[in-house]
């Protein structure tokens, strides 16, 4: 039986990972010419603290919250916007929810594996993936464009729940 790998769904410090998530971007977003205000700063922290993917009104509800006011929910999805613009963050499209991207030093297409009983995803860079999405795409005349891979099933810790 294969070793399981629990360790890709669970972070031991999810605080220290958005410390450091949060350095990284300051230096991703300068090397790109682009701003990342205080408040994008504060929308990328509520994403990156999640333990799981976070739909943009549960970011609009902690953002009010943190900062005592009322925000327009523009206001977020266009800091929303421009975090994957940095390839900062991802948009898990069946979950309409948002992750912080693990690697956003680098550009790639993400495959994620998204556990239907705790929520939680674990993002991956498989070259033998990619290679095999380009195989049958050059097979069927097709140009691939960045794309992103949603496969859901049960996680580690939830398999052995039941």
């Amino acid at each position: 039986m294969p070793e399981k790998s629990p360790i890709l769904f669970k972070r031991n410090d999810q605080k220290l990972f958005a410390e450091r998530a949060l350095a990284s971007a300051a230096k991703i977003c300068q090397a790109n010419d682009a701003r990342l205000t205080a408040q994008r700063k504060t929308i990328l922290e509520i994403i990156l603290l999640s333990t799981t993917p976070i739909g943009a009104y549960e970011v609009l509800e902690q953002l009010c919250r943190s900062v005592g006011k009322q925000i327009a929910p523009m206001t977020v999805y266009r800091a929303i916007d421009f975090l994957i613009e940095q390839r900062l963050i991802h948009r898990i499209a069946s979950l309409n929810a948002y992750v912080a991207c693990d690697h956003p030093e680098h550009s790639h297409n993400s495959y994620f594996f998204i556990c239907t009983g705790c929520g939680q995803t674990a993002e991956l860079r498989d070259k033998n993936i990619e290679k095999a999405i380009q195989k049958e795409a050059k097979r069927a005349g097709f140009a691939v464009g960045p794309h992103l891979l949603e496969v859901s099933g049960l996680c580690y810790y939830c398999q052995d729940q039941g």
